[in-house]
């Protein structure tokens, strides 16, 4: 299964495609979802990217569990192998009206998905705009499941966060403890950098395709006190804030306590032990601990804070929408099948065999003897109180794009930091303006 988000490129592509279907409420549904049985049989399908490993076998394991529990409906999973080529395919299956019932959705796509009435509501097919077990979970994810029109039109399947891994080993040797702040992040980056290490190793992406350095920057921003996105979608790209980040970041390569690279160069170096830190998502644990085997003891962190001391971080994932082609049996079902992969027993399960985060704290007690081995998940599920979504508006990957345009620019090629904002904010300006 691909870590990475999908490409602006898709995402404009697949904006055209919704405008171009109209309204899609009239739609059938998918074949492998197509009307519901008679006797009150339903069939429903659920696309997602869960291609592989145990992220596949969990998902099956919790599909036929809700089958057994639920004989009158039948689960179909569809995979794709990647966020870009999910968009693409739910796209075309909302054009050609034949969507699936259900599908993960990154914040973006479903408001894309929404203004062309290609999902539902959640009130239309629960009942309610705060149906029950909205308020169980953690504060960020119930902020993350609505659409600028207040309206609830998602909920959540698998989410993770931000965190630092960092090699326990290097820093004790140095007397060092992990960063708690930005300012003693840079301070012990250079401490530890020499002799064949650089702190930290970062992949800025491509201006189709956001990495882990558009992130740290994000992250960044945040920490000095103005997102790089506004909660109302407009680019802030050359705010104070931002200058900060990316000046930071500068600072960092110039003194050669950050690299850059491609495909988790972060991840790479701290397993080769020759990186000290790497900003990853949650997620991703497994492979960092895959990567650092029995080599060193490897150590997790929330993000550090800036000036303020506030918690900041930046929420991953996806939630799950119900395509508009669904009939009202399949909204049934799909209301139920929806509801049980966010239960607090699914959750539980999904987190602990794929290290994504649980939603509701009411996993965690059924959880304890896998914390108890993986102290991590503490550190940093506890981040999904107050991390902050990606602003649900169609141009908000196509921003984010721009970012890493500056972010190489400043980190490659040592253009000046304000020079690089100020030209990708010009350009996210006009994306927003195009896409409204």
């Amino acid at each position: 299964m691909s870590r990475t988000r999908s490409s602006v490129a898709l995402l404009a592509a697949a904006t055209a495609l919704a405008t171009l279907a109209g309204c899609s409420s009239s739609s059938s549904g998918s074949t492998s979802s197509a009307g519901a049985a008679s006797g009150g049989k339903a069939t429903i399908s659920f696309m997602s990217i869960m291609d592989s490993g145990t992220q596949k076998s969990t998902l099956v394991a919790l599909t036929n569990a809700f089958e057994k529990a639920n004989p009158d409906i039948t689960v179909n999973l569809e995979y794709q192998t990647s966020y870009g080529n999910l968009l693409a395919k739910e796209t075309a299956g909302v054009s050609a009206h034949n969507a699936p019932t259900l599908g993960q959705v990154m914040e973006s796509w479903a408001a894309t998905f929404a203004n062309s009435d290609a999902i539902l509501p959640v009130s239309q097919y629960a009942g309610s705009g705060s149906p029950a077990g909205l308020a169980a979970f953690y504060t960020g994810v119930q902020n993350d499941l609505k659409l600028p029109d207040g309206k609830l039109w998602m909920w959540p399947f698998n989410k993770s966060v931000q965190v630092i891994y960092y090699n326990q080993d290097m820093l004790k040797a140095k007397g060092l403890t992990a960063p708690t702040t930005w300012d003693q992040f840079a301070t012990d980056a250079k401490a530890v950098s020499g002799k064949g290490v650089t702190a930290i190793s970062v992949d800025p992406g491509s201006n189709s395709s956001p990495g882990g350095g558009q992130t740290m920057f994000a992250a960044l921003a945040a920490a000095y006190g103005t997102p790089d996105i506004a909660a109302d979608g407009t680019p802030q790209l050359n705010s104070p804030a931002a200058i900060k980040a990316l000046t930071f970041m500068q600072t960092l390569k110039n003194e050669g306590a950050l690299a850059v690279g491609t495909n988790y160069p972060g991840e790479t170096a701290l397993g080769a032990q020759k990186g000290v830190f790497d900003l990853s998502s949650a997620a991703g644990y497994y492979y960092e601990n895959l990567a650092v085997g029995s080599k060193f003891t490897l150590g997790t962190e929330v993000l550090p804070t800036g000036p303020s001391g506030a918690p900041t971080n930046v929420m991953s994932g996806t939630n799950v929408a119900m395509f508009a082609g669904a009939s009202a049996a399949q909204q049934a079902a799909g209301w139920k099948y929806m509801q049980f992969l966010a239960s607090a027993a699914s959750q539980a399960e999904w987190s602990e065999q794929t290290g994504y985060l649980p939603v509701t704290s009411a996993a965690l007690p059924l959880m304890s003897s896998f914390i108890a081995k993986n102290p991590y998940m503490t550190t940093a599920v506890a981040a999904l109180e107050y991390a902050v979504p990606q602003p649900a508006y169609s141009w908000v990957e196509q921003a984010e794009g721009e970012e890493v345009v500056a972010i190489q620019a400043a980190l490659e090629k040592g253009t000046d930091p304000t020079t690089a904002l100020n030209t990708a904010q010009k350009a996210a300006l006009a994306d927003k303006q195009a896409d409204q």
